[in-house]
């Protein structure tokens, strides 16, 4: 097990006095404005669904169909069709008020069946996404879905098909012709979706190239394209990623086959003015029409984060043996917990100084210490059902292939701060951005955590930025982060940002002078901004009246109660000394009653089971009942 370190020792050498404690008001972020599109994601639609723990989770009763339907009619919601949407995204007639667009997937019998004469009844228009291989799945060959052995009978005709798209009512999209399943990505042998990531040859032991994967997606949707034109007449104009996983050379693909318009999932607002990919609402679960309806008036929702962050150092062992043991007894103790989040290390840094000599991940720059991240990401993700964010330094690499590079101030001396790379160099900003790159062409991610390397001392070799006034500086470093983030959105579009800030700028904002960082401005460019707030880097004294004072502050800049969390550590660094559960948990629990919604800690020590399980679950769960399981 590798020292745990200190965030940012140098910290405590700073002496600077503190500000006197702020008022309590806090500063509500504005609602945002109801989206003026909804697309929803349908799936099978079957009379027989059960109302709990249906082999399908996906399926919808008929009943409950004809109830969405009637909620949205009753509600003065406008179903609109594809051609409106297109329109409307190309800059022409902007959609009605309250538009809904209808989408089913898979190319389900019951869309015939079922779908079909309701959509007709109601005068609804709707988007269906088909899979080719499945319609062309041959007499007395059956497959597995969700949860049901199918064969042939299961999925549309294309006779049905071509009846369907000369109703006018139905616009039909492809759905891959035989990307509706996983491909082997990683080492390991986890199936990942075959649309959004590159291949794993297990017998050459190496990855598809960028070139390879989309020549291998551009085969798929071309005959998926040309066997939908074959049959109706009409060449697909969208198409809907398969499990709503794509990445922007798929979108280049898709587009110039005249698929301009695609659909993911997600929970994120459509935006039809950015292009790109359309985000949908999947239905699912059998829900009832209230509480669809309280799905779709909520979408724009912010919900609390519960992050835990965790040192991959401390699942990786030399032996495979012990490291899948290790494995396993993260993913138990994370599937238990229930944290909303999980920010995973992607960096080797067993010597606990905060610089990445090696990662986890295949790149261009750094020794590979292992191919690991992939596999606990996706794991965590799959078997534990939390969002996994990847931590990686911002400046503090060392690259074997990097002499010469410019560093902010050397090397440092001991307990002060990280080495750090120059951001304003060339060279840096191409090596740096390349392993983002890399990172996010073989891993899975839901967001990205700038680590706490990303700051700027006025005692630095500043080099062009030296003219730089704090608040410039501070932006000059959000826009490197912002690149190396825009690196990152070429595989995973949908990718989240975070970045770990400092306390003492939001308690003493002149303190941005010295560490290029302000609340206000990381609010505006991140999705959430981590506080550390941990008193002791500071030499501060470790009250809960610290804690408290600190959220009051920070929550009085605009837009902070939904875009700012607190992290706390779980170990005292000054003396080595692990803090108690109950400390913990205290700590946490102070800052939500001064009106924090977001909280976390760090590090989580699966290994020794520090903090422990029992104890800190009720304090960092987002499950609804975050405690055992009563005695039957």
């Amino acid at each position: 097990m590798r020292p745990m370190r200190p965030l940012l020792p140098l910290l405590a050498l700073l002496g600077l006095a503190l500000l006197a404690p702020a008022p309590a008001a806090t500063a509500q972020a504005v609602a945002p404005a109801r989206p003026n599109l909804i697309v929803l994601a349908y799936h099978d639609v079957r009379d027989d669904v059960g109302l709990d723990a249906d082999r399908d989770p996906d399926a919808t009763s008929t009943d409950h169909l004809v109830a969405h339907f009637d909620w949205l009619k009753a509600h003065g919601y406008n179903v609109v069709g594809f051609d409106q949407v297109k329109e409307a995204a190309q800059g022409g007639r902007p959609l009605p008020k309250d538009a809904v667009l209808l989408t089913f997937d898979d190319g389900l019998e019951s869309f015939y069946t079922r779908v079909y004469p309701l959509l007709r009844a109601y005068h609804y228009p709707a988007l269906a996404a088909v899979v080719g291989s499945w319609i062309d799945l041959p007499e007395g060959k059956r497959m597995p879905y969700n949860g049901s052995d199918c064969d042939r009978s299961c999925f549309l005709t294309w006779e049905q098909v071509n009846e369907m798209q000369k109703s006018g009512l139905i616009e039909f999209a492809s759905h891959s012709w035989g990307l509706h399943q996983g491909t082997n990505a990683n080492p390991q042998g986890n199936q990942m979706p075959a649309a959004g990531y590159l291949r794993y040859d297990a017998d050459t032991k190496h990855y598809e190239t960028e070139g390879e994967y989309a020549a291998r997606l551009r085969a798929d949707l071309s005959k998926s394209a040309d066997e939908i034109a074959e049959h109706t007449g009409v060449r697909p104009r969208a198409i809907a990623w398969p499990y709503g996983n794509f990445t922007r050379v798929g979108q280049d693909v898709a587009a110039s086959l005249g698929m301009g318009i695609s659909f993911s999932l997600g929970d994120a607002v459509p935006s039809l003015g950015s292009g790109g990919t359309i985000p949908r609402l999947l239905v699912s679960g059998n829900i009832t029409a209230n509480r669809l309806g309280w799905l779709m008036r909520h979408q724009a929702r912010v919900d609390a984060t519960r992050a835990v962050q965790v040192d991959l150092d401390y699942v990786y062992d030399p032996d495979p043996a012990q490291q899948d043991r290790n494995l396993s007894k993260l993913l138990d103790r994370i599937k238990r917990m229930h944290p909303s989040q999980v920010w995973l290390q992607a960096y080797s840094d067993p010597d606990g100084d905060g610089v990445a000599d090696a990662v986890y991940f295949p790149n261009r720059h750094l020794p590979v210490r292992a191919d690991l991240f992939s596999r606990v990401s996706w794991q965590l993700r799959s078997r534990a059902g939390v969002r996994v964010y990847a931590w990686m330094p911002v400046l503090a690499f060392r690259f074997p292939d990097g002499k010469g590079l410019p560093s902010m101030a050397g090397e440092p001396k001991p307990g002060g701060d990280h080495f750090r790379l120059a951001p304003y160099d060339a060279r840096v900003k191409q090596m740096v951005g390349d392993v983002y790159e890399d990172l996010a062409m073989h891993t899975d991610e839901a967001g990205v955590l700038f680590s706490d390397d990303a700051y700027l001392r006025d005692t630095d070799q500043l080099g062009p930025w030296a003219k730089n006034t704090p608040a410039q500086n501070t932006q000059a470093l959000i826009d490197f982060t912002q690149a190396l983030a825009a690196r990152m959105k070429k595989w995973r579009p949908q990718l989240l940002t975070a970045r770990n800030m400092l306390a003492r700028p939001v308690l003493q904002p002149n303190a941005e002078a010295w560490t290029a960082q302000a609340l206000g401005a990381f609010i505006k460019a991140y999705d959430m901004t981590a506080i550390m707030a941990m008193p002791q880097l500071d030499k501060q004294a470790d009250r809960l009246g610290w804690y408290r004072k600190l959220v009051g502050k920070a929550l009085q800049e605009p837009g902070a109660t939904d875009r700012v969390l607190f992290e706390v550590a779980t170990t005292d660094w000054a003396t080595k000394t692990p803090f108690t559960a109950q400390a913990i948990g205290d700590r946490l629990r102070a800052m939500q009653a001064a009106g924090a919604r977001h909280i976390g800690y760090y590090p989580d020590d699966f290994l020794t089971n520090h903090p422990d399980l029992e104890s800190i679950r009720p304090y960092i769960s987002a499950s609804d009942y975050p405690y055992p399981a009563p005695a039957r």
